[in-house]
């Protein structure tokens, strides 16, 4: 990860963006971070390989937004090359066709300064249909507008130590990489903590992946397969230890 920001309070916060063929949506999902009541903030934007207008409509955006572009890799690559280039002391995350509600950053930056023990701090999540679907589409795409937990990587505000405590995202997976992510967080014993506060609002489109690729699914019981790999090494280890 890049060095740490040097300012006094360390109040930095560190937003990373990929961006793939998102040039619909990228400058709704810059502007809502751009929105937040927070100083001083970095937005790094990684372009994993796009071949659309993504470059152009970032461009657009000056200070504090920064542009990288890297050959097609995958959502989890691009995220790691932006912790690569992260300067803040928390790190946060949002994906280029999802938004951020009003005042997210703050709410969770306030609830990680009051308890100094906590290491990610999460929210809720609302999901959305993109309005420039067909009518005839919208129909016929079912989800529930409620409100629900979400442990994806837009609702997550993160310490800086955390990531260097257990390390990024894998690249195994191209769907379910966050969740691999917490479920290492959690088995790290690192406290975290679920804000009754919609922090997202997530877009659903055409080029969901979760809605073209049904394969994608797969990579959710291979999410879970490395998890209990993990929990039987572990249990290995103890007994090695105690023999």
């Amino acid at each position: 990860m890049g060095s740490e920001d040097e300012t006094q309070d360390g109040s930095l916060i560190s937003v990373i963006i990929p961006c793939y063929n998102a040039g619909k949506y990228i400058a709704e999902a810059i502007r809502s971070v751009l929105a937040q009541n927070h100083s001083p903030l970095e937005i790094i934007v990684i372009d994993d390989g796009s071949t659309d207008n993504s470059s152009e409509v970032i461009s657009n955006f000056g200070e504090p937004v920064h542009y990288t572009y890297q050959q097609n890799a995958g959502i989890s690559a691009a995220r790691n090359t932006g912790l690569e280039q992260a300067r803040g002391s928390t790190i946060a995350f949002l994906d280029a066709d999802d938004l951020w509600t009003d005042g997210k950053l703050d709410r969770q930056r306030r609830v990680l300064e009051e308890d100094p023990s906590l290491g990610l701090v999460s929210g809720y999540a609302v999901q959305f249909v993109s309005p420039e679907l067909p009518d005839i589409l919208q129909k016929q795409i079912k989800y529930d507008p409620k409100p629900m937990p979400a442990q994806v990587a837009g609702a997550i505000l993160v310490r800086r130590k955390v990531i260097k405590r257990v390390g990024v995202f894998s690249t195994a997976f191209t769907a379910g990489e966050t969740i691999d992510w917490i479920m290492r967080i959690n088995e790290a014993g690192i406290k975290t903590k679920m804000i009754n506060d919609v922090v997202l609002k997530r877009r659903i489109h055409t080029t969901n992946i979760g809605i073209i690729d049904p394969d994608a699914r797969s990579d959710y019981l291979k999410v879970a397969k490395a998890a209990l790999d993990r929990r039987r090494k572990m249990a290995d280890d103890m007994i090695r230890e105690e023999e």
